[in-house]
């Protein structure tokens, strides 16, 4: 099985690369985002691989990090997400905000790929939910979006509709701000203490940090 391919980037296509090691090229598929970030043809490559054995064919999906590679897994799981929706999803949402658009329970955001229609969003939202948030560090938001920490903890007291954290995610909601944005904000805030007061200081507390 194939985990990891080193060479040089022969060729680029919409989708697809060949990366050339030791004279032998590799045909690997990739989400946009790997693919818009490849230096140019004739340069040195490392892309982490993920190996699909079928009876008609193998196929290789690369990507920049190993946390990538691991959200791909995770999202090929989930029933209706094959390789194409996997590699779409990864194309259009890094994994952090991935991450952040299930906790949140975003569904727009998580609607957003190509052949991610309501009803896979929120199949996504259901099934990955909990083992995002149980693998922790993994996948904690870097902290342009969510501070890495005790994600667990945060982000399900966020997610609480019933809590103050739900009631301020609420509020800025209805003020116009996406749920995922809404539900960093105040994660945010809350690891800085300024939900510590209630929702008289975390509404304020959350917007600041929206305003940096």
């Amino acid at each position: 099985m194939i985990a990891r391919l080193k060479g040089i980037l022969e060729e680029v296509g919409e989708d697809w690369i060949v990366i050339d090691v030791s004279g032998v090229g590799y045909l690997v598929f990739c989400p946009g985002r790997v693919i818009s970030n490849l230096p140019a043809a004739g340069a040195p490559l490392s892309l982490h691989i993920e190996t699909h054995v079928r009876e008609d064919h193998i196929h290789l999906y690369g990507f920049a990090t190993a946390k990538e590679r691991a959200a791909f897994r995770m999202l090929t799981t989930v029933q209706g997400v094959g390789a194409k929706v996997g590699l779409a999803i990864l194309g259009t949402l890094s994994v952090d905000e991935l991450t952040t658009a299930i906790i949140a329970q975003d569904k727009a955001m998580l609607s957003r790929p190509d052949g991610v229609g309501p009803r896979l969003a929120a199949r996504l939202m259901t099934e990955l939910k909990d083992k995002i948030i149980s693998l922790g560090g993994a996948f904690s938001p870097t902290a342009q979006s969510a501070p890495a920490g005790d994600v667990s903890t945060k982000a399900a007291a966020a997610d609480n509709d019933d809590g103050v954290a739900g009631d301020a995610v609420s509020a800025l909601v209805n003020l116009g701000y996406g749920r995922a944005e809404a539900f960093t904000a105040v994660t945010r805030a809350m690891q800085n203490g300024g939900g510590e007061a209630g929702l008289g200081a975390l509404i304020p507390a959350a917007l600041k940090e929206l305003s940096q």
